[in-house]
């Protein structure tokens, strides 16, 4: 079954569901040339300075992929050519106290400039093994 196959994304949330998460966010590892896009939440939100990758909360009606595509295009201005993979996901506490949890996918991207911010202050292209602040499953998820 393929990581993009409406079976594997509909057991991603069902899993969650079964586990009692109910908020679900999706993120967007994408790497070029040896690194990996990263974006810096503004001060004064949740979690403000932290670098992350680009994700976005799950709506009613959408699937998994549906936000991985329009999140990716939304945060950062680029378009997803293709879905490599399924990295894995990890929970966190929400700004409201509650579980999300995060699904995280490798894509590739149609260009990779000019990134456009929306939602962050600021964007990199950073070394897996020279990431600035980003959170314990951030680096987990990308670090060698």
């Amino acid at each position: 079954m393929t990581v993009t196959s409406p079976e594997f994304v509909a057991g991603l949330a069902a899993d969650a569901e079964a586990a009692g998460i109910t908020s679900l966010v999706v993120g967007a590892v994408i790497n070029y040339d040896g690194r990996v896009l990263l974006v810096r939440r503004n001060p004064d939100d949740y979690m403000g300075g932290m670098w992350e990758i680009p994700s976005g909360t799950v709506e009613t009606g959408e699937t998994v992929l549906d936000v991985l595509h329009r999140e990716t295009a939304e945060e950062t201005g680029l378009a997803i050519e293709q879905v490599t993979r399924y990295i894995g996901h990890f929970d966190y506490r929400n700004s409201r106290g509650g579980i999300t949890r995060q699904f995280n996918f490798a894509v590739t991207v149609e260009r990779t400039e000019p990134v456009v911010l929306t939602e962050h202050d600021a964007y990199q292209w950073a070394l897996p093994a020279d990431l600035p602040e980003v959170s314990d499953a951030v680096r987990n998820l990308i670090a060698p």
